[in-house]
């Protein structure tokens, strides 16, 4: 989701994801520093890419096993999240990028989103994406992604080596849905011939051509609820949305039948856009990003990201001119002790093993804490702002990246010691 400055109640852009992936999958956060490179490739996997000259300090929430991000932010305020998108087009037996993988991209080498547009959409067209068959295992989709920076925001549609473009006027949402029709602001030159050749656009209909031809409708009915409810819960707050107004709608677990209902806090379902799975390969939301964003010199960006469900996590707040703790970004395969992702985990398990009771107490223990963080963050913000004014960059890295580890600690500390001694590692 993303709202723009004229609909919020601060007046700066604020963006926010939930991540979707396998519910025992790690994801922890990194912080990739920039770098100049002569020659080489950018370090995907199924492709090469030739590498750029130089890409920018950015932070992913990284799967473990994947050279790309399900979310992320680099150091000029451009955010980039995005989601499988079911589509018609037939698998392919040529080796292609992976979606998180062009995200990834997207940052290291843009300085605005229209420049994050303009990289995904010319990956797209040279080197293609979606649903390929490889040899690794790795399960391949389309994608659509939701690119932000402090004054615009917009939406790219994928299929195969065909995109859409739409840019966003004030607030919205993207799910596993198709969306963009006729109403698009940019198509790929070859879009309309790819439709035609795959029965999915009669050339003489007589219709103008709509991107959403490719949207595959039976295998978007998730999607389709869990959108219509984020939209509702955003239309509901608009002009006065904020950070928390965001976790509202990324804690939500309304099954979506009456998406104006008021926030349904607790567990109720499968369906939901805080979604829970005990294991296997069907999606949970596994980590979480809400970025306020600053137009203005006034503060820093705050970049609050959570580990595991967002109903049962505290969203930290990240400055990306300091260095992140570097145990968040531990995780692994295998559970670890040593984790703080594979440590919400077991909370979040826990949590749900437990009942609506331990529940209600997990959540009201870590509000004291995330209500702390609320109440400094700002100010930190502040202070490191005017620091870097004075010229002295150097000592506002050293007080956000002590800020940062002592947050993390903090929080680390309580969720160990909320996690019962019989949930052990397995």
């Amino acid at each position: 989701m993303v709202a723009l400055g004229v609909s919020t109640s601060g007046g700066n852009t604020v963006f926010a994801k939930n991540s979707d992936r396998p519910a025992n999958e790690a994801q922890p956060l990194i912080l990739v520093p920039a770098a100049s490179h002569s020659g080489g490739f950018s370090g995907t996997q199924f492709v090469d890419v030739p590498q750029v000259e130089h890409t920018y300090r950015h932070v992913g929430s990284k799967p473990y096993w994947c050279a790309g991000y399900e979310h992320g932010f680099n150091e000029h305020q451009v955010v980039i999240g995005n989601e499988a998108l079911p589509s018609l087009l037939p698998e392919s037996k040529e080796l292609r990028l992976v979606g998180m993988e062009i995200l990834r991209l997207g940052l290291e080498r843009s300085k605005t989103a229209a420049e994050a547009v303009d990289v995904i959409t010319g990956l797209v067209s040279e080197y293609g994406q979606g649903k390929f068959s490889n040899d690794a295992g790795v399960r391949t989709y389309d994608n659509i992604y939701l690119i932000s920076d402090p004054t615009s925001a917009y939406v790219v549609e994928c299929v195969g080596y065909d995109w859409a473009v739409k840019q966003v006027s004030s607030v919205t949402s993207i799910s596993n849905v198709g969306q963009i029709g006729k109403d698009a602001d940019r198509v790929s030159p070859g879009s309309k011939a790819q439709a035609i050749r795959n029965g999915l656009f009669e050339m003489d209909s007589g219709e103008s051509f709509a991107f959403n031809a490719f949207a595959d409708p039976a295998n978007s009915a998730s999607g389709l609820v869990r959108q219509c409810r984020s939209e509702a819960m955003l239309a509901g707050g608009a002009g006065q949305l904020d950070v928390r107004a965001m976790i509202s709608v990324l804690t939500d677990h309304s099954d979506g039948e009456n998406p104006e209902e008021v926030q349904v806090v607790d567990v109720a379902g499968d369906v939901s856009i805080c979604l829970h799975r005990r294991s296997g390969e069907m999606g949970a939301s596994t980590a979480s990003l809400v970025a306020d964003l600053c137009e203005t010199d006034e503060r820093l960006p705050i970049y609050w990201t959570g580990l595991y469900s967002p109903c049962m996590t505290v969203f930290l707040p990240n400055f990306i001119e300091g260095d992140l703790p570097s145990s968040l970004g531990i995780g692994e395969e295998s559970e670890s002790s040593d984790s703080p992702w594979w440590d919400f985990y077991r909370l979040t398990q826990h949590g749900l093993e437990a009942g609506a009771g331990a529940r209600a107490e997990i959540r009201a223990e870590l509000s004291v804490l995330q209500d702390d963080l609320f109440d400094f963050a700002y100010d930190v913000a502040k202070e490191a702002r005017q620091i870097i004014a004075t010229g002295d960059e150097d000592a506002a890295s050293g007080l956000l990246t002590k800020y940062m580890a002592e947050n993390a600690q903090r929080v680390i500390s309580k969720v160990k010691s909320m996690i019962p001694a019989t949930s052990t590692l397995g």
